[in-house]
């Protein structure tokens, strides 16, 4: 626990409470940019399949780390499927997001993103967090490892995966490959880094 001062508050410190599927990247950022000030605090990646608990379990968040006495607070979310629940949660508590609407446009570059246009509809992402976990993060909970004839349901639509790789690794290139193939998809990678997240969390300091 960071220590507090007198009144109760944390000085000088920043609560960062993030997706757990980007906990790796946000520490990775947090590293390179030398900050001993951020105390990172992660929700469920599961949230990631059941969007509407994002808001609700944020708030949670901010009440805790008021209580624990930081006055700064950081969501490392984008709005990742809330319809704009949690930009009404961070709203009513006074506290910042990541710009955009999912990680993965953040990753990208939200600007870029957005230039791609129609043609992200119809792609999957794969991120180094869903190559390193695809197995249990998706097949299973999807059930495909036990009824691969839902394939087709769940990614009939689709025409590519595209791995957007936040760092060089061929041991993660080959499982996006990998998965991509298992899904029957286009498969293309890009190096991201970590795209907008790195400005985001430079403002932390």
């Amino acid at each position: 626990m960071a220590q507090r001062q007198a009144s109760g508050k944390v000085p000088h410190r920043v609560r960062v409470i993030a997706c757990g599927m980007i906990a790796r990247e946000v520490l990775a950022v947090n590293r390179s940019l030398g900050f001993d000030h951020v105390d990172l605090k992660c929700l469920d990646a599961d949230f990631h399949h059941h969007p509407e608990k994002i808001a609700p379990a944020a708030d949670r968040a901010i009440r805790q780390a008021r209580a624990e006495g930081y006055e700064h607070v950081f969501i490392g979310y984008a709005d990742c499927g809330t319809g704009g629940e949690l930009d009404k949660v961070c709203a009513a508590h006074g506290v910042d997001r990541i710009a955009g609407p999912h990680c993965f446009s953040f990753y990208m570059g939200n600007r870029a993103f957005e230039a791609e246009g129609d043609g992200m509809m119809t792609t999957f992402f794969i991120t180094d967090f869903l190559a390193r976990h695809f197995e249990a993060f998706l097949i299973r909970p999807l059930g495909l490892d036990r009824h691969p004839e839902l394939r087709e349901m769940y990614f009939g639509n689709y025409e590519r995966a595209l791995y957007l790789a936040q760092t060089e690794d061929p041991e993660l290139e080959q499982k996006a490959r990998s998965a991509a193939e298992r899904l029957g998809l286009r498969y293309e990678r890009r190096l991201t880094g970590y795209g907008d997240l790195a400005a985001a969390m430079s403002q932390l300091g």
